[in-house]
């Protein structure tokens, strides 16, 4: 067998469960990096978005590779990709009221650095 039919073997480039665990868990810490050593507020508002995209993508991979069996036939489970669609929508809210409370802060401070902005004023 040579190298092109190697290369193009349909079983050597399968995708499986742990793959999609390891590219998820790269991107909830780089996440989780981004929020911890940033002092911008979009930069940790970001992070936050790689967090929570990271768990969509481990809610979809469980759900692609579990099946359950009703009335003889097995059927894919499709909760995973529910909860991500309810991630998305709780994303889209988070980042809209993020955005609204930067511009809140930018506006009386002047700044969007989050270690300046420790103190309330009322």
């Amino acid at each position: 067998m040579g190298l092109w039919q190697k290369l193009t073997d349909p079983t050597l480039w399968q995708v499986s469960l742990h793959h999609y665990l390891i590219v998820g868990a790269l991107l909830f810490v780089s996440g989780l990096f981004t929020v911890l050593t940033r002092k911008n507020a979009v930069s940790i508002l970001m992070g936050v978005e790689l967090m929570l995209n990271s768990a969509n993508l481990n809610f979809v991979a469980f759900s692609r590779y579990l099946t359950r069996v009703e009335n003889g036939h097995v059927m894919p489970v499709m909760d995973g990709q529910i909860v991500a669609v309810f991630v998305i929508v709780l994303a889209a809210c988070e980042a809209a009221i993020g955005l609204a409370l930067i511009l809140s802060i930018y506006h009386n401070l002047n700044t969007v650095d989050v270690d300046e902005t420790d103190h309330l004023r009322g």
